[in-house]
């Protein structure tokens, strides 16, 4: 696959989840966005002309798919687990492990890697997910991409229509207004996570973190 002028071909991880739906919902949408293929282990429930996807159960062995993964420009890695209930190692295995995996399956020099971790994320904070999070966050850096940017965002407004959105976010919503009010680097909405992924495609070489303002800002390119 080629690529023109704001037209770019992508890989969409974790579309069966509430990130990862809305990242999908909002590059079905974009005209900047030519083809977007999707590895899940289970069926997404979308049907489009530019989504192409592959079920895929093991994702610690890519090398059965592997040669359907060239001809993309862009990686948007959307896939993660909760430390909530989770031992340090599972954590560790699904988070760290995984994402590196697929990373370096991926990595080549003409591609941009968006890994979604989370607000609070620090190598070396107190919280071992946080720190598992910036290990992560530090080893994607090092690895051949174009470029890799790693956002960092706190609580995320789903879109309307989202079929895997958080039944909680139902209850919580209304707070969304007065957070981002009082509190705007912790308050952004998909639509706008979704959008900062997209114009990473029109920066070059870059290597960046992006905390809440940072991924409102390039929201707006």
């Amino acid at each position: 696959m080629g690529k023109t002028r704001n037209q770019h071909n992508i890989i969409i991880t974790g579309a069966t989840g509430m990130v990862g739906e809305g990242v999908l919902m909002q590059c079905l949408n974009s005209s900047e966005i030519d083809h977007i293929l999707v590895i899940n282990r289970k069926p997404c429930g979308y049907i489009h002309p530019k989504l192409k996807e592959i079920i895929h159960t093991d994702f610690f062995d890519f090398s059965g798919i592997e040669n359907l993964l060239t001809g993309y420009h862009a990686c948007f890695f959307c896939l993660g687990i909760s430390s909530i209930g989770v031992d340090q190692d599972t954590y560790y295995k699904m988070t760290y492990t995984l994402t590196m995996h697929i990373a370096q399956t991926l990595s080549n020099n003409n591609m941009t890697f968006c890994y979604v971790s989370g607000g609070g994320t620090n190598e070396h904070g107190r919280l071992k997910w946080a720190q598992v999070k910036g290990k992560t966050e530090r080893d994607l850096a090092e690895l051949p991409f174009e470029q890799v940017f790693n956002f960092r965002p706190g609580f995320i407004k789903p879109l309307p229509g989202q079929k895997y959105a958080h039944q909680f976010y139902k209850y919580i919503n209304w707070l969304f207004p007065i957070g981002r009010a009082i509190y705007p680097n912790g308050f952004c909405t998909m639509a706008e996570l979704g959008q900062a992924m997209i114009n990473t495609l029109n920066h070059h070489d870059e290597r960046r973190t992006l905390e809440g303002k940072d991924i409102i800002a390039l929201a707006k390119e």
